[in-house]
């Protein structure tokens, strides 16, 4: 099969592979359908692939313009791209953004009530994106439907599916090197933001790529901010979270339980907050996804399952009120913040139990999985419990050396912590667990140490110990962050009944063998409302800007989808800087393409008018 540069009625330049011709006309057609005046990143290395025919693995942080890779060449080769994505509800959000700047698109999905007129049209080469599910792409009756129409490429997003050594793995994603086997000529792109270089190594091997064909741009998310710390009050903390960032924003709970009653707590502060879990009423689900996708400032309390599905650029935080599975998962679940390029925040609330807990879990899983979740566990607290940058950890892990050590945008950098040796207290603290039988937990320890009388340890005869009262007053405040260190650490575990026992590690520490250092961040001071590290999205306060947003929402409105398709906040605050006074003039924003200036131009310039 030979790939063709597709002819097209609405004035797009086409692409015949190799030439400095073609990447002008590549140009061109950003430029004209994106409204994007360059490439960004390595996207011009992968699309040139593409074009020539090639299969390429691009591994790109999230926000860095992945589904271009595919879109643009969709746009230009002749035939249609079969996108394989892993969840509905992504495939129909990816579905109105390619729609919205003009490129002919469909989901084939059990969702779908127009199945027959979205083969039909596929039959007829009148689609550029089909998006099926793998579990369709893998299927003997869709090979053949494949078989009665010009392909010009299989996207594979969300490839980290495939490798058993990712961090999501998918079954039916191993089910379809058949089916790109059984056409050969079309070029095959994998996508990724989250695979470490075991997992892009196994994704190149279980889909037939070339190790030369692997691009990989960098994992840095420069405009997040990482803020980890540990829990002392989730709600209230979150609360404060919430004070401080004003857009839309995840709250990831780790049960189903928790979602529901964070959601609650958080609702009582006047802030349209919504739960989300699998539990909920199939309608309830789909009504509260649906309410996040098209706000401007509401919150979603979640499992960590929400998220994959939608594909929404304007969210300006993700908290996590628990330990997530690992680096990878944090870093995927973070990265659904700051998609559109706009600061960002990303903060973890992290407990010594949440270690205690994954610890119990990788002991009830196969044994042949446990030495890989064991260092998964560790490389979290390597990452919770640093002084040092944060981002340097997260890009380290995945193989990515190179810049700063110091990012500048991590809580760390921003106010650098102090580090204390902790190791008398510890090895105080584990005498007093020792002493007192190994039953009761932080708070009793604690109180022991400090020497607060009660009548459970006047009964227990605890006063009488030479822990009671050890601990001096310098000492005090360091009793509940040795506490945690120690369970981080695996030094201390809590038992079946919510006591303390002696874990691997306690040996070395009660001999003096390992020592314990602790990392104090600096107090933090509560900032005012409205007004955090992550920026508003007007930050001037400029009344036009404002205006343009009231118009985009009554369009949005009028067209059913988020306000985030007809136009990004950045496209916004160009507009209000630039003050277009012609259609000519606001097609040179960045943002603005052919379709959504011919659709919806006129609105934002009456608006721009009305303002001078």
């Amino acid at each position: 099969m030979s790939i063709r540069p597709k002819r097209r009625s609405a004035g797009l330049a086409a692409r015949a592979p190799g030439g400095d011709r073609a990447g002008v006309n590549a140009l061109q057609t950003l430029q004209k359908t994106f409204g994007f005046p360059e490439f960004r990143g390595v996207q011009t290395q992968v699309i040139d692939r593409v074009l020539a025919g090639q299969r390429t693995l691009a591994v790109m942080p999230t926000g860095a313009g992945k589904s271009l890779t595919y879109q643009l060449p969709a746009v230009m080769l002749e035939g249609t791209c079969l996108v394989v994505s892993p969840l509905i509800a992504l495939m129909h959000d990816q579905l109105r953004a390619a729609e919205a700047v003009g490129i002919r698109a469909a989901t084939l999905t059990s969702a779908d009530d127009n199945r027959d007129e979205t083969v039909a049209r596929f039959r007829a080469g009148e689609l550029d994106l089909l998006y099926v599910a793998p579990e369709r792409a893998s299927g003997e009756g869709f090979r053949n439907l494949l078989g009665q129409a010009r392909l010009s490429l299989f996207a594979i997003d969300e490839a980290h599916c495939v490798s058993e050594w990712g961090h999501d793995f998918r079954p039916d994603y191993r089910l379809l090197r058949p089916l790109l086997d059984r056409f050969p000529e079309v070029p095959r792109l994998a996508l990724t933001a989250t695979a470490d270089a075991h997992t892009r190594d196994d994704i190149c091997e279980q889909l037939g790529i070339p190790q030369d064909g692997m691009i990989v741009a960098g994992f840095d998310r420069p405009n997040i901010r990482y803020l980890i710390t540990p829990r002392d009050n989730t709600t209230r903390q979150i609360e404060d979270l919430l004070a401080e960032q004003p857009g839309p924003g995840i709250v990831y709970a780790q049960t189903r339980a928790g979602v529901e009653k964070l959601a609650e707590k958080l609702s009582s502060n006047g802030r349209k907050v919504l739960p989300y879990h699998a539990g909920l009423d199939p309608d309830v689900r789909r009504r509260n996804q649906a309410a996040f996708v098209a706000s401007e400032d509401m919150v979603i309390v979640a499992t960590v399952a929400f998220g994959m599905g939608i594909d929404k650029p304007d969210v300006r935080f993700v908290a996590h009120a628990g330990l997530p599975k690992s680096i990878e998962a944090y870093y995927q679940e973070t990265g659904r913040a700051g998609r559109d390029g706009d600061p960002a925040v990303a903060q973890l609330f992290w407990g010594a139990e949440d270690f205690a807990k994954a610890r119990q879990r990788i002991g009830e899983v196969e044994r042949a999985r446990q030495p890989g979740e064991r260092t998964r566990l560790t490389a979290l607290g390597a990452l919770v419990e640093t002084a040092g940058c944060r981002r340097r950890i997260l890009l380290r892990h995945f193989g990515d050396t190179d810049g700063p050590e110091n990012c500048g945008n991590c809580d760390n950098c921003l106010a650098p912590p102090s580090a204390v040796d902790a190791s008398v207290v510890a090895q105080k603290f584990l005498s007093a667990v020792f002493r007192t039988g190994m039953m009761f937990g932080v708070g009793y320890v604690e109180s022991i140490l400090l020497g607060q009388s009660s009548e459970r340890s006047l009964m227990n005869g605890h006063e009488k110990l030479s822990v009671f009262g050890i601990a001096d007053g310098d000492e005090a405040a360091l009793i509940k962050p040795v506490a945690r260190a120690l369970l981080l650490h695996d030094a201390l575990r809590a038992n079946a009944h919510g006591g303390l026992e002696f874990g691997p590690a306690a040996k070395a520490i009660m001999k003096g063998e390992q020592s314990l250092s602790l990392v104090l961040p600096p107090k933090r001071e509560r900032r005012a409302r409205r007004g955090g590290p992550a920026g508003a999205a007007n930050p001037i306060g400029d009344p036009l800007f404002e205006a343009l947003r009231a118009r985009r929402r009554e369009l949005a409105m009028e067209a059913q989808v988020p306000p985030y398709v007809i136009f990004h906040d950045s496209v916004l605050r160009d507009m209000a800087s630039a003050r277009p006074a012609s259609i000519d003039a606001l097609g040179r924003i960045s943002g603005v393409g052919a379709r959504k200036l011919e659709a919806y131009g006129g609105a934002f310039l009456q608006v721009i008018r009305e303002a001078a």
